[in-house]
């Protein structure tokens, strides 16, 4: 089955700034995707859409309004979104309004993917698993886990996604 990656930005494909001195993370030239990609085997058709790079809270219902647009359009049935884990949770919902007969799965990361302990690669991978093989709707990937979209939260203490009931 296709599988299609639509990259928006977060943390996932944030790195560090290069030149002397410089500490801040902003996003490079390319997603991280395509270098997690390279790293593993995935046996699956995919293609990757960079739509965004922006850090999740910045992003407004015009954006979410584009990740939906782009995911109607679409003609893969198996859909997942690198997303910002701040607003992650709201922009599955504004998606799952939308009642497509697709799975998409949004994923992102603690920590850039071009760092050495970034749990991106193991995001992304069981991300992409759960897409193709979930049942249509809309649901978050992180920490192992596969939540439905409006059955999960980001926990603000310890940044751990948790059921919610």
């Amino acid at each position: 089955m296709p599988l299609l990656i639509v990259t928006t930005g977060g943390t996932f494909d944030k790195e560090y700034g290069r030149g002397a001195g410089v500490r801040s993370l902003s996003f490079g030239k390319e997603t991280a995707v395509l270098d997690v990609f390279d790293r593993v085997v995935v046996p699956a058709d995919w293609t990757v859409f960079p739509l965004l790079s922006k850090d999740s809270l910045d992003m407004d219902d015009d954006d979410r309004a584009a990740i939906l647009k782009h995911c109607t359009a679409a003609p893969e049935r198996a859909i997942v979104i690198t997303h910002g884990t701040d607003t992650m949770v709201a922009t599955a919902g504004f998606i799952a309004a939308a009642k497509l007969n697709k799975t998409i799965v949004l994923t992102g990361a603690a920590q850039p993917a071009r760092m050495k302990d970034s749990d991106a690669d193991f995001n992304l991978g069981f991300a992409a698993a759960a897409a193709l093989c979930k049942a249509p709707g809309v649901y978050v990937a992180m920490n192992g886990q596969a939540f439905a979209w409006n059955a999960v939260r980001k926990n603000p203490e310890s940044g751990v996604f948790e059921e919610t009931h």
